[in-house]
């Protein structure tokens, strides 16, 4: 179900088949002195997949905006049709068809699937909604994209990459002929994102031009047709996706080669810290295995596979229901996470947002939440300690912040994931568990991340180190385990097997 078509829309048939559909002419944006987008010239072609990669604070989340009418532009002109348009509104972007799908869901979770692809756009009769033919219509839409989802079910309810893909839909009900997609499979598992690229080629297909922004350069160049690489608020280039490569993009992004952000150090390995002998729990069967101090365990596996669960285990959020766990060389039962965070395990989560941290607290209160005991007597805080304890992660970590009283939530995610794992850093904690680390960080960022895995090696930590990006836990383990169907499938040691084996070890193909 698509909206009545605007004047822009009608402007678009009359419009030169090679004009672009749109053009940014010197466009940028200042904060005060601060240019987060210097001036910036673009065509964008109608019925292409254009990819924009660079790192957190490039500038991609500026022209987003700009270009979706959340903030006015500072100076530069943008062509719709050839024809010059303000955007100084989302209102305004959505009626000339610029929608975009947003990494973090902005819908309402109260609401039902069928509420949320409608809203704004609400069937009423007589003042009333309609509610039964908005269920019926949505999920004809929702068929009709591939995405096996019921529109009568409460958005909370679904995971959140079913919501990214309802949002996906709530954008084409508003008749968009231009889709910004804002890394749109950071939470999606194969088979979403799988129905979501097909979704996208059609939708080029029927002309649809789409943006595509994601740190993932597979994606990249799975879909696009062309790529523009952004660095420290400059556009550095446009390349045919055909005439470039991803060390070519990376080198364009941040100076810096594929070998120097896949940061592996041959660290000796220490005694063991923990052991688990036929452990078994919710999601997960009969796992053995051991991780060493200076070691880094990979846990490789398709959504679903148990990693996760294991893993949230080890942290006593699911305590085990047989099997052994030894800590030191002593058995340990880890009954809840006072009893792991007790033992000096620590758990950065795949959700860092919701899990991870409480983004309306400032940074330096997320940094020694974990360490306040320590540094409080009777009801006061020793102030100067605490101050240094989180002055001291932000500078070790380079947390890129005006200071420690800055909120969580105003952070970007490479930054967020930074201020987890400086949390734990505080309380001193021997062996992290990662999940996910890296999901919707930049290139820059994931080297940053993976320097800091050297570093805490070298102190004498380990790491399990838990991800669905294949080349990550195959450059970084030392021994990487894969699982499927909530059991080990295979485990090798650092690169003995080729990546074809184990991705067919975590499919089940012989």
């Amino acid at each position: 179900m698509m909206t009545a078509p605007t004047a822009t829309a009608t402007a678009q048939a009359t419009a030169p088949a090679d004009q672009p559909i749109l053009e940014l002419r010197g466009l940028q944006k200042n904060y005060g002195p601060v240019q987060a987008l210097k001036p910036a010239s673009l065509a964008f072609r109608r019925g292409e997949i254009h990819a924009i990669v660079g790192e957190n604070g490039a500038g991609k989340s500026t022209l987003i905006k700009l270009l979706t009418g959340v903030i006015r532009r500072s100076g530069g002109e943008v062509l719709l049709d050839g024809a010059p348009v303000a955007l100084a509104n989302p209102e305004e972007a959505i009626a000339h068809g610029i929608n975009a799908v947003h990494q973090e869901v902005v819908l309402c979770r109260h609401l039902t699937v069928a509420a949320n692809v409608f809203l704004g756009d609400e069937q009423t009769r007589y003042g009333l909604l309609r509610k039964r033919q908005m269920t019926r219509d949505a999920q004809r839409i929702l068929d009709d994209m591939g995405f096996n989802i019921p529109a009568g079910a409460m958005l909370g309810g679904l995971t959140i990459g079913q919501q990214q893909l309802v949002a996906t839909a709530r954008a084409t009900v508003r008749g968009t002929r231009f889709m910004i997609f804002d890394e749109p499979t950071a939470y999606l598992t194969r088979q979403e994102a799988a129905e979501l690229f097909t979704l996208i080629r059609r939708f080029k297909d029927e002309g649809m031009t789409i943006v595509y922004i994601s740190h993932r350069m597979e994606e990249v160049f799975e879909l696009a047709d062309r790529v523009s690489v952004l660095r420290d608020g400059t556009l550095v280039g446009t390349r045919d996706i055909a005439d470039t490569t991803e060390t070519e993009l990376v080198s364009l992004m941040i100076n810096r080669t594929l070998d120097q952000i896949y940061h592996k150090e041959q660290i000796p390995r220490g005694a063991v810290l923990l052991e688990t002998r036929g452990l078994t729990g919710k999601g997960f069967r009969d796992i053995s295995l051991s991780v060493h101090a200076g070691e880094i365990v990979g846990l490789y596996g398709l959504i679903g596979a148990g990693r996760s669960e294991f893993a949230l285990s080890l942290f006593g959020r699911h305590p085990a229901a047989a099997g052994e766990i030894r800590w030191k060389g002593q058995p340990v039962r880890i009954r809840d996470v006072n009893a792991a965070i007790g033992l000096g395990i620590a758990l950065a989560p795949e959700s860092r947002r919701d899990q991870g941290l409480n983004l309306n607290l400032p940074i330096g209160l997320n940094l020694n939440l974990p360490v306040y005991d320590r540094i409080t007597f009777g009801p006061l805080v020793a102030a100067r300690e605490e101050a240094s304890r989180a002055d001291r992660q932000i500078a070790d970590l380079a947390i890129k912040t005006p200071g420690r009283r800055t909120l969580a939530s105003s952070m970007s995610g490479g930054n967020q994931q930074k201020i987890v794992i400086g949390k734990w850093l505080n309380h001193g904690a021997e062996l992290f568990i990662f999940d996910e680390p890296t999901v919707g960080v930049d290139v820059g960022t994931k080297a940053e991340i993976y320097r800091l895995f050297a570093a805490l090696l070298k102190r004498g930590a380990g790491i399990i180190l838990i991800s669905s990006y294949l080349p990550e836990v195959y450059e970084l383990a030392d021994t990487l385990h894969v699982f499927r169907g909530g059991r080990m499938a295979g485990t090798h040691r650092y690169r003995d097997a080729a990546d074809e084996v184990v991705l067919a070890e975590a499919i089940g193909v012989e």
